[in-house]
C-alpha cells in the first residue's frame, strides 16, 4: 500500500480544476466529484467562464478556492503562457489558495519556467511533468489519422514513453487531496518506450485492421494542418513539439506514477485494446467522411 494515501486531506473549500473539460481536466474533476469534494470546473463554457487571455473574472473563479489543478491549453510552450501562469498563481496565492498542482511537460524549457513560478510560492505545490499522452490517438489530434489507417507525422522513430492520461489524473487527484505529495516533481511516463511504428503496429493488432505510420516532410505536414483549418497556435505547437520534444531528449523512463501512487503506470498495449473495444478506431464510414 502506498504510504502517501494513509492521510487524506479533509475537504476544506473548493478545489478548482482549470481546463476542466480537457483530456486531463475532466478526468480530474470526475475523480474529485466521486470523492465528494466540492469541485469547480473552469473553462470557457463554465459559469463563471475562464479565459487564460482575459483575467477580468479570475477573482470570481477563485472565490472560496483552497486548491487548484492548473492545466494550460493548448500547452505551456505557447508564447505568453509563462506570463499567464505567473498572473494566475500570484492571484491564487493572494486569494488564499493553499495547494497548487501544475500539469507540465517533459523536455520543454517553457514548461520548466512555469514550474519555477509555482515552486517559488509559499504554498504547497506539486508538479506533474508528463510525457506524450496515449489519448492523443484516441480522442485528440491524431484520432482521424488512426481511423483513416495512416498516421502521417513529421516525426522520426524516436521512442517515447507514452502516458495514459488516466494515470495523470490519478496522480493529480492524489496531490490535490492527500498528504505527502507537497513539493514533489512527479515526472510521469508509461512503463516502456514505444516508437511511432511500434505504436501503429500495436493499434493495428488491437483494432484488427492495418494502421501504419509514415514519416512525412515538415512542409507537407504544415500544409495539411493549414488545410485542416486548425488555429495558428495549434500549427505552431505541433511543429514545436515535433522539432524539439521528439528529438530524443525524452527517450527514457521515469517513476513518477510509481512514487505517487505505489503502482505501475498503464501500458500502451492495454490502452490500445481498451480503446479498440469501444470501437473508437473503426474506419470512418463513407457518409462520415463526406
Amino acid at each position: 500500500m502506498n504510504s502517501k494515501t494513509n492521510c487524506v486531506k479533509e475537504a476544506n473549500g473548493i478545489t478548482l480544476v482549470l481546463g476542466g473539460t480537457g483530456k486531463t481536466g475532466h478526468r480530474v474533476a470526475e475523480r474529485l466529484q466521486a470523492r465528494g469534494i466540492d469541485t469547480r470546473i473552469a473553462s470557457r463554457s463554465a459559469n463563471p467562464s475562464f479565459h487564460w487571455n482575459d483575467s477580468s473574472n479570475w477573482d470570481e473563479v477563485l472565490e472560496d478556492v483552497t486548491a487548484a489543478y492548473i492545466s494550460y491549453a493548448p500547452d505551456l510552450a505557447i508564447p505568453g503562457a509563462t506570463d499567464a501562469i505567473r498572473r494566475f498563481v500570484d492571484l491564487a496565492v493572494s486569494r488564499g489558495v493553499r495547494r497548487l498542482v501544475l500539469l507540465s511537460g517533459r523536455g520543454e524549457q517553457e514548461a520548466q519556467n512555469c514550474e519555477k513560478i509555482v515552486q517559488a510560492t509559499n504554498v504547497e505545490w506539486t508538479v506533474v511533468r508528463a510525457s506524450w499522452f496515449m489519448q492523443n490517438f484516441s480522442e485528440g489530434e491524431f484520432l482521424a489519422m488512426v481511423q483513416d489507417g495512416t498516421i502521417t507525422l513529421p516525426a522520426s522513430d524516436t521512442p517515447e514513453p507514452f502516458i495514459d492520461v488516466n494515470d495523470i489524473a490519478d496522480v493529480a487527484v492524489a496531490a490535490l487531496t492527500e498528504e505527502g505529495h507537497a513539493y514533489e516533481v512527479y515526472e510521469v511516463t508509461g512503463p516502456r518506450l514505444v516508437t511511432f511504428s511500434e505504436l501503429a503496429q500495436e493499434i493495428s493488432e488491437a483494432a484488427d485492421r492495418e494502421v501504419q505510420f509514415i514519416q512525412v516532410p515538415k512542409d507537407d505536414f504544415n500544409q495539411a494542418i493549414t488545410d485542416s483549418g486548425a488555429p495558428a497556435e495549434i500549427s505552431w505547437l505541433l511543429n514545436y513539439l515535433f522539432e524539439t520534444v521528439l528529438d530524443g531528449r525524452n527517450a527514457y523512463l521515469s517513476d513518477g506514477v510509481q512514487r505517487a501512487l505505489g503502482r505501475q503506470p498503464a501500458d500502451f498495449c492495454d490502452f490500445a485494446h481498451r480503446i479498440a473495444a469501444r470501437g473508437s478506431w473503426n474506419r470512418k464510414r463513407e457518409e462520415d467522411a463526406a
